[in-house]
């Protein structure tokens, strides 16, 4: 199905972040429940987590009425110990209203399980993005947001300085792509909702019969309802996935 039409600009906007992984890059120490180095801290003093900095940026921003965190749905504890990461508080905000979910075991399906939780809520538009993105800025966050409106999904795109090349997987190169038509994704990833509900249940019938395939919700998208659209990311936008990421960038 293609997707046309906007987002209403009076449409309530939610967000799922993502904080269900296994960390193994990080030794397998929850990377998203760390305290960031070099970070401000909480209103109590509390230097802030790398998932906490993260929740902060959405809160900021004033359209956004629900943030839904996933958790390892297999860690002892996992709601409270994801709880006890965010900044003193903000669980006692009435906006945004902040929810948890158990994750599954890809990202794909831990998704897809916020967005379940969401459907009765029924948002205009998500915002999926990844936990360990914690140098997400409110101003990244509302320029997806009007991208939504605009074209029905939109993410952050990051040019690359460096010229890619696509191999066939035996060590030759197959394809010498243009770096100016390409760039690194970035998160957080805005669609209409519930429109990337329906591409995700889609998505999760053609895993049950093929195995894990997407990595991506840009992806499930394009395959299932659409084309679409970018904007500019941010080089401060960085991933955590190694220790020696944990430091906060000067940029």
């Amino acid at each position: 199905m293609i997707i046309s039409g906007k987002m209403p600009s009076e449409a309530v906007v939610a967000a799922v972040i993502t904080a269900a992984g296994s960390s193994s890059r990080m030794g397998g120490v929850k990377k998203e429940y760390l305290p960031l180095r070099g970070a401000a801290r909480d209103a109590a003093g509390n230097p802030l987590s790398v998932l906490g900095a993260a929740v902060l940026a959405f809160a900021a921003v004033g359209q956004i009425g629900m943030v839904v965190i996933s958790y390892p749905g297999d860690m002892a504890g996992g709601e409270a110990i994801a709880r006890a990461s965010l900044p003193a508080g903000i669980l006692e905000e009435t906006v945004p209203e902040i929810r948890f979910v158990p994750g599954g075991p890809t990202r794909r399906v831990s998704v897809h399980r916020a967005l379940a939780l969401l459907e009765s809520y029924g948002p205009g538009c998500v915002l999926i993005h990844d936990g360990a993105r914690p140098w997400v800025k409110p101003d990244l966050i509302r320029g997806i947001i009007g991208a939504v409106r605009e074209h029905g999904a939109a993410i952050p795109l990051l040019p690359l300085t460096e010229t890619p090349k696509e191999t066939g997987g035996d060590g030759f190169i197959v394809r010498h792509l243009k770096r100016a038509l390409t760039g690194t994704a970035q998160t957080p990833q805005g669609f209409i909702f519930p429109a990337i509900l329906r591409a995700h249940e889609q998505a999760a019938r053609r895993e049950e019969l093929e195995g894990p395939i997407y990595t991506d919700d840009a992806e499930i998208w394009g395959e299932f309802c659409g084309p679409v659209a970018v904007i500019p990311g941010s080089p401060r936008n960085r991933k955590i996935t190694f220790p020696e990421d944990m430091e906060t960038p000067v940029l």
